[in-house]
């Protein structure tokens, strides 16, 4: 496998199952921290239902609990996964002192668009698997944003989700740093109070690749596959200036560690693309990539780094979006859709997790 973490990028993996906890094969998390360099685990309400769903070791739990609700046994079910993992990565947490080691886990996706019913349930999930690594996934809508704000100033470490535009992270930031000064100003620390901004890639190109196929020109078709990386390198480039901000340098001095991009959804969706390009192309410093299964294996057998550095590259991603656009193809409305329909994949995802268990413990 290629040292990614060389180039300051960590390796999580975006999946999490009870046989993936406590397994002894070679896609066990305990054989992918020692032979992978997987230093973190990200989940979401697909992945749980996909998890539980499935897998018969979850049956004699959901059985005990039958009268409870479908909610309150997948929460159970959930939640002890998490913690399980935590547990796992914990070692990683001290020796990386808190960067990495981290497990994320998700606040009801229904609520997405409910600020204070997010920051509930995000304070739930802290208290209930009370693990220093664990992190709270919040997605990043309109009402996702003072919510990230409230939980950061409550000391929850806070991984945002479903983030598709620069401009959207760039108001992740903003909140990630209002939570730390609001926990500031009520005398409390912020040194170990962290969080990650989770910019989704592939989706971008599955999205604005169907509309320039439309297009018969060939300076349509020199766009193909390309959208997707200069939107993560615009990103990375406002990161950079947030890193240089006043504002920031004055948390930082009071111990603050600034919020890391996460590259999320990086597997390939489009056969025609080596399939580890969302990784190899993105390896920049402070930053997380997390990848599905079948990437990850990829990445080991025939991952090779590119060449070309992030910070070489703003004005040609700038000039990408800019050519997009002139196709009439609009990133913010793209964007906008793509979070619209992550919302309620997530939604669909869960509510299909609740029914299943219901019917399993009826």
């Amino acid at each position: 496998m290629i040292d990614i973490a060389s180039g300051g990028t960590s390796i999580w993996l975006d999946d999490l199952s009870r046989s993936k906890i406590s397994g002894t094969d070679s896609h066990s998390l305990p054989q992918r921290i020692a032979l992978c360099g997987v230093v973190g685990v990200t989940t979401n309400p697909s992945i749980f239902n996909a998890a539980i769903s499935k897998g018969s070791e979850y049956s004699a739990d959901i059985a005990s609990m039958r009268g409870q609700s479908s909610e309150e046994i997948v929460k159970k079910l959930t939640t002890d996964d998490v913690r399980q993992a935590c547990d796992l990565f914990l070692p990683i947490y001290t020796q990386s002192q808190g960067i990495d080691g981290r497990v994320s886990i998700e606040v009801d996706p229904r609520s997405a668009h409910q600020t204070q019913v997010t920051v509930a349930e995000g304070l739930e999930l802290w208290k209930i698997v009370d693990r220093p690594n664990v992190m709270i996934k919040v997605p990043a809508t309109l009402e996702g944003l003072p919510a990230i704000t409230a939980l950061i100033a409550e000391g929850v470490s806070v991984n945002v989700t479903l983030i598709f535009s620069a401009e959207r992270y760039g108001q992740v930031v903003d909140a990630f740093m209002a939570g730390l000064e609001a926990r500031l100003a009520a005398g409390k620390e912020i040194a170990n109070v962290t969080s990650v901004a989770s910019l989704f890639v592939s989706r971008i190109d599955t999205a604005i690749d169907a509309l320039i196929k439309s297009h018969e020109s060939p300076t349509a078709k020199n766009l193909l596959g390309k959208a997707a990386i200069a939107n993560a390198v615009l990103a990375y480039e406002l990161y950079e200036g947030k890193l240089d901000s006043q504002r920031w340098r004055e948390l930082q001095s009071q111990g603050a560690r600034m919020q890391r991009l996460l590259w999320a959804s990086t597997g390939v969706k489009d056969p025609d693309y080596l399939d580890t390009r969302y990784v190899v192309e993105l390896v920049a410093p402070n930053t997380v990539n997390t990848m599905p299964q079948a990437t990850l294996d990829a990445l080991v057998d025939h991952g090779s780094l590119h060449p070309v550095e992030l910070t070489t590259r703003y004005s040609e991603a700038a000039e990408t979006i800019a050519s997009l656009s002139k196709l009439g193809i609009s990133l913010p409305v793209i964007t906008h859709e793509l979070e619209v329909d992550g919302v309620l994949k997530f939604e669909q995802a869960w509510n299909e997790l609740l029914a299943n268990v219901e019917k399993a413990a009826s």
